[in-house]
């Protein structure tokens, strides 16, 4: 069990399981919504246990993003479709996320040239992501 919040402690997020491995994201949605790549870890629906007041955002046709209407911190990536999908949520609303490794970047190949991450991880450029997952055109984003 690990357990995270917000910026003002309006909203607590507990994760009875979770993949520590971080994905990195350089869409432009991504890019948009925190000013730099989104960084997350999954954890399954079941797992999750979420308290306070949380806004959610349907950013686009396949994805929610939510935040804390109070302090603005953001708490959670999710596609909606398929249905079942994990959240993702940003290491750094939980201290016991410290130590997680990043394995993986997604629009890499979009990646702005301050937001390139050196080391050994997997690297997906954008052609390759939308094809392993076609609900996603980042052409879709307003």
């Amino acid at each position: 069990m690990i357990e995270g919040s917000c910026l003002c402690g309006a909203v607590t997020i507990r994760l009875a399981a979770h993949d520590p491995a971080v994905t990195a994201c350089h869409c432009r949605m991504c890019l948009r919504w925190t000013g730099g790549p989104f960084a997350g870890f999954d954890a399954p629906v079941e797992a999750v246990s979420i308290s306070g007041k949380v806004a959610i955002y349907a950013s686009s046709a396949f994805a929610e993003r939510a935040f804390c209407p109070r302090c603005g911190s953001h708490l959670w990536f999710r596609d909606t479709v398929p249905a079942g999908r994990p959240y993702e949520f940003p290491p750094g609303l939980f201290p016991a996320a410290d130590g997680f490794p990043l394995t993986r970047e997604v629009y890499a190949d979009r990646a702005p040239r301050w937001a390139r991450f050196a080391g050994a991880h997997d690297r997906v450029g954008a052609a390759e992501y939308e094809t392993d997952n076609p609900f996603v055109r980042e052409g879709d984003v307003p």
